[in-house]
């Protein structure tokens, strides 16, 4: 084995060029006649060959064996509730919220993960899906490798160290981390135990929004997201491959780990990113702005101003607004909206909503504040104040979720009621 978990590459989408074993990157040239060491070269593309240069997202990997070397996949029977299956039944308007899922035990990453909600085929090559995990076990001698989007693991308790194809990234709570579409990894669990989510992209790869009137500088800044460096492990003994595709999962086995990138260059590679750095833009005068302004990564759709997906987080912050209902009001959104909360309580929901819960607010399905939150903000002192110790995010998609059978079976049964006490206005 070569290469640190701690050892890091600044910036968002640069072009990286690292070794974990000196004189393994080609210096000039992307295919050379013979790589260095009898390695063997590949090219691993995030987007088509022929996308615009500025959204053109590939890397060329060195690694020990060719990807191509294994046997036919066939269908894996593990992870019970890491699918896609939905009830085909209409799909109501109804608000819905889950409590954290309990831990199985002796599940690791692949195996502990629940699917939630969908929308969208992944053939479509747009939508979103949201995973919950709840870990307690090793990824040992197998790997997992998403071929219907790239996924971002939000970490609500207990660190994740994913050993990927391209490096070593460890993601503690209030971090993220992504890794593209197609790349291998096995996570390892530090503190014994993990819980958070997985959120899935299918779309646009997640990119920085553009700030418009904000400026250059604000919101996440590039700087802050850290890509490893260049790491590999050469074990020849049994591994098994996991691969989700078009929905489904598929295993297959090889005499070797394929986590076997000695060297790397380009710009399409897992990475991470401490959400406490997040610039927080927010009014000094009066009123509540629109969410957006809290947009960490955005993946356009092909509608201008449309995500396919937007993620979003509500972090500590200073509330100042003057004659203001500060927290989130009553809205009716053309997007859908699937929130977790990492840590601490949302402001809008004084009770019910839980660390490592989720709740979904589909297309124009009202909703905002509970009674008690509402009771609380409306009567509040109106000066300056810190709102600390929460982190909460959304998954914002202009798609509709539908919650899998599982969610659909679980979700709290009286979530409706936080909005069924609130009294009728009094007109002179």
């Amino acid at each position: 084995m070569s290469g640190s978990a701690g050892t890091y590459i600044p910036g968002f989408g640069n072009h990286v060029s690292t070794e974990a074993v000196a004189g393994t990157l080609p210096v000039g040239r992307n295919s050379p006649q013979r790589p260095a060491f009898g390695l063997y070269a590949e090219q691993l593309s995030g987007t088509a060959f022929t996308a615009p240069r500025h959204e053109n997202r590939r890397s060329w990997l060195y690694r020990l064996r060719p990807s191509a070397e294994h046997p036919p996949f066939t269908k894996y029977e593990g992870a019970p509730q890491f699918a896609r299956a939905t009830t085909s039944d209409p799909l109501a308007p109804n608000r819905l919220r889950w409590d954290p899922l309990p831990q199985r035990a002796g599940a690791d990453l692949v195996d502990g993960i629940t699917t939630m909600l969908v929308n969208r085929d992944p053939a479509d090559l747009e939508g979103v899906a949201l995973h919950i995990y709840a870990a307690n076990r090793n990824m040992e001698r197998r790997v997992f490798v998403n071929a219907d989007g790239e996924l971002l693991f939000v970490p609500q308790e207990g660190r994740l160290e994913l050993l990927t194809e391209l490096g070593r990234v460890v993601v503690a709570p209030g971090q993220i981390a992504s890794v593209p579409r197609g790349v291998r990894f096995r996570a390892l669990l530090p503190d014994g135990a993990a819980r958070g989510y997985a959120l899935e992209n299918q779309g646009a790869m997640f990119r920085l929004p553009d700030l418009g009137p904000i400026g250059a500088n604000g919101l996440a800044n590039p700087r802050d997201f850290e890509t490893p460096v260049a790491w590999f492990e050469d074990r020849d003994e049994p591994f098994e491959v996991i691969q989700k595709y078009m929905g489904v999962l598929w295993r297959t086995e090889l005499h070797h780990s394929p986590l076997d990138v000695v060297a790397w260059h380009g710009n399409l590679a897992p990475w991470r990113y401490d959400l406490a750095h997040f610039n927080t833009i927010n009014t000094v005068s009066f009123d509540h702005p629109d969410p957006s302004i809290f947009t960490v990564l955005t993946s356009p759709s092909d509608v201008p101003g449309r995500a396919n997906a937007d993620f979003v987080i509500f972090p500590p912050r200073w509330m100042v607004a003057e004659d203001t209902f500060r927290p989130p009001w009553f809205h009716r959104n053309i997007m859908s909206e699937a929130m977790g909360l990492i840590t601490g309580a949302y402001d809008a929901k004084a009770d019910g909503f839980q660390p490592g819960g989720l709740s979904l607010h589909n297309l124009l399905a009202g909703h905002g504040p509970d009674k008690a939150s509402w009771d609380a903000a409306t009567k509040a002192e109106l000066k300056p104040h810190r709102l600390s110790g929460t982190m909460a995010f959304m998954l914002e998609s202009c798609w509709p979720y539908r919650p899998t059978l599982f969610a659909s079976e679980s979700a709290q049964p009286d979530y409706d009621a936080c909005w069924a006490d609130f009294p009728k206005a009094q007109l002179p």
